[in-house]
């Protein structure tokens, strides 16, 4: 029952994002909830270590370590701001903006992709005359979609890559189709709700803001990204070549370290260690089990019964905490390879139903209202409603 009782106090807080009438935030609340469960004996002090999955972790650091560079080199803004300035009618330019942000997800981190193109998004709205909310939603909702393709693409990814054992190429050949149509059918949905708004105008006038490009590092940080991915693709183990990629990047004598370490996202990989712990004792005291046996009726058995429950949970504690959920319970599965595509496909689509469906989300609604640009809730339900449904309903019949 005390485990219990921690195990649903944590997700709780997880769920609402911090703790009533504390400064608790969700990192915070997986951290005590997983000291806890290590002082009332729900998990030895060992097992709790065990139960970490540090594969995952080394994966997640070593490409913040690549994304921080390219953030802090510039490559990432100089991009947003060339395709920017080449593409002229408003239609075109969300459509070049939903193709780069996906493939961009795809390759890296898509919070991080958020985080550079709120604000270059916002400035070249404003100096077209052109309102900035649904390239704004265009950015949030293809960040989510294009890092669907690969295991790198989001953080619950990485976790289902690095447990599954499912390789780069095989997870990309399983998935790159569906985030390729999503991609399509987002831009299409967007464009027929903001159909009216999305013509070229006679305010409209030309961007021009120079990006400041620090080459060297910039082209170091593209060529281990290149490694990196042959080695992703080769079949090397992603732990150890996100691991490798990193040393290279750490060595240097142009950034400095401190820069570099204020670019991770400590928070998300405490947050990892945390759940971890607190899955792990869950899973000994059979809560887990017991709590898939409630939701067994929902057909977890097949690819739309998963991918329902992993879209509701996703949505009702976010997708990193909903994916780890299912850690202990696919492997039991008759056909674990295509659950777990199944739980990396829905628990990142459904990312896109509400706001707080996903971090991205977050990060682009925040940044934009630290601009002046407000995004409710229902001006993002408008447009992430239907994308969810049409591209989770796509999703299931590929896979299945």
């Amino acid at each position: 029952m005390i485990t219990f009782l921690i195990f649903l106090a944590t997700y709780a807080v997880v769920a609402i994002g911090r703790a009533p009438g504390l400064r608790v935030d969700r990192t915070g609340a997986a951290l005590v909830g997983a000291i806890l469960m290590v002082v009332t004996g729900a998990i030895g002090f060992d097992d709790a270590v065990r139960a970490v999955d540090f594969r995952t972790l080394v994966l997640l650091f070593g490409m913040m370590v690549l994304v921080a560079h390219l953030r802090l080199a510039g490559g990432l803004a100089a991009l947003a701001r060339f395709v920017s300035e080449r593409v002229k009618p408003p239609a075109a330019l969300l459509f070049a903006l939903v193709l780069t942000v996906g493939i961009l997800s795809a390759l890296f981190v898509n919070d991080t992709i958020c985080l550079v193109f709120t604000p270059i998004v916002i400035d070249v709205a404003e100096a077209r005359r052109h309102r900035p909310l649904p390239y704004l939603l265009a950015l949030a909702t293809a960040s989510n979609i294009g890092s669907v393709a690969t295991v790198t693409g989001n953080p619950q990814n990485m976790l289902i890559g690095t447990i599954s054992g499912i390789s780069y190429r095989a997870f990309s050949a399983a998935l790159l189709p569906v985030a390729a149509v999503a991609l399509a059918l987002d831009a299409a949905i967007i464009w027929l709700i903001f159909r009216r708004e999305l013509h070229m105008l006679s305010t409209d006038e030309a961007v021009d803001h120079d990006v400041a490009a620090h080459g060297p590092v910039l082209i170091k940080a593209v060529i281990v990204a290149i490694g990196m991915l042959i080695g992703f693709l080769t079949g090397v183990d992603t732990a150890l070549v996100a691991a490798a990629g990193a040393a290279v990047l750490l060595v240097t004598r142009r950034v400095s370290p401190r820069k570099v370490y204020a670019a991770i996202d400590w928070d998300l990989l405490m947050l990892f260690a945390g759940l971890f712990v607190v899955i792990g004792a869950a899973e000994r005291a059979g809560i887990d089990r017991r709590l898939f046996d409630v939701l067994a009726p929902l057909g977890l058995r097949t690819v739309a019964g998963l991918s329902a429950t992993a879209a509701i949970l996703s949505n009702a504690v976010s997708n990193v905490p909903a994916a780890m959920l299912f850690t202990k319970f696919i492997p039991n599965l008759p056909g674990p390879r295509n659950a777990w595509l199944t739980l990396a496909m829905s628990s990142t689509l459904a990312g896109n139903l509400t706001i707080l469906g996903s971090i991205a989300n977050l990060i682009v609604v925040e940044g934009a209202r630290r601009r002046g640009v407000v995004i409710g809730f229902w001006d993002y339900a408008t447009v992430g409603v239907p994308i969810t449904l049409t591209t989770l309903a796509f999703g299931i019949w590929w896979l299945r």
